[in-house]
């Protein structure tokens, strides 16, 4: 299968009411024991990945072993295959473009791509973030493949006081709206888990919602039922693997847990 048919396949697996649930994976290896199990696609988280490797998140890790462990995922699994980008390891719309270049070229088929500003504080204006996306998008019209850019909000997640969310949704709908026009596929927004918002997004967007599986939202049923096209679990499953592998350490060498 080429890459484009499955960029194209990709896509048509996010269906509103019958959500594209994603278990997220951080190298070759969980790829493989995801793929293998059944997944029809396999996503990594950028925390996971950093973690992994020993880095922190917001990349940290460098972008060319970024491209090394994306490219022995795609090597590794038929499946689709789609990375946590980040803020696309630059600012300037041209050399996030190259950036993604440089991705797509290890056999990805899609990206998180998000609006905080990595490194600094607040998000970047709609308006430069929509410059980011479109540029994105040429890119990968000229490389012949159709990447499922997700266009991740990083509004929610930055407010940790729930009971302010709802301010946030007339900025989160015109984002989702502005973004969608230039170029995106899907829309993100972790750290929204009220299921009345979560359904306010759905109903408002053109694209498939992607929701982040956390303390407090809603089960898989209920997402589905209110139209989330996505679901996807963050840095949960590389958090439970760990702490799977240091338990059965401290078992086997008789240690007692910290």
């Amino acid at each position: 299968m080429t890459q484009a048919q499955k960029a194209h396949d990709f896509a048509n697996l996010h269906v509103a009411g019958d959500p594209l649930v994603l278990y997220n994976i951080w190298d070759a290896g969980s790829a493989k024991v995801v793929a293998d199990a059944g997944a029809k696609a396999v996503a990594t988280g950028s925390w996971s990945v950093a973690a992994a490797q020993g880095y922190s998140d917001g990349q940290a890790i460098p972008l060319a072993q970024l491209l090394q462990i994306a490219s022995r995922i795609a090597a590794t699994v038929d499946v689709p295959v789609t990375i946590d980008f980040e803020g696309g390891y630059a600012e300037a719309p041209d050399e996030v473009a190259a950036n993604v270049v440089q991705l797509i070229g290890t056999g990805a088929i899609g990206i998180n791509f998000e609006d905080q500003v990595v490194g600094g504080s607040g998000l970047h204006a709609t308006e430069f973030q929509c410059e980011r996306i479109a540029a994105v998008r040429r890119a990968s019209e000229a490389e012949g493949v159709p990447l499922f850019i997700n266009a991740r909000t990083d509004l929610f997640l930055k407010e940790k006081d729930r009971s302010k969310h709802p301010d946030l949704m007339a900025e989160a709908k015109e984002r989702a709206a502005a973004y969608a026009a230039a170029g995106a596929s899907g829309f993100f927004v972790p750290g929204l888990v009220d299921s009345d918002l979560i359904g306010a997004i759905c109903a408002a967007a053109t694209m498939p919602v992607n929701v982040m599986m956390m303390g407090g939202a809603p089960s898989v049923s209920e997402l589905a039922a209110i139209g989330v096209g996505r679901i996807s679990h963050g840095p949960g499953p590389y958090i439970e693997a760990m702490t799977a592998l240091g338990e059965r350490s401290r078992a086997l060498g008789g240690l007692a847990p910290e």
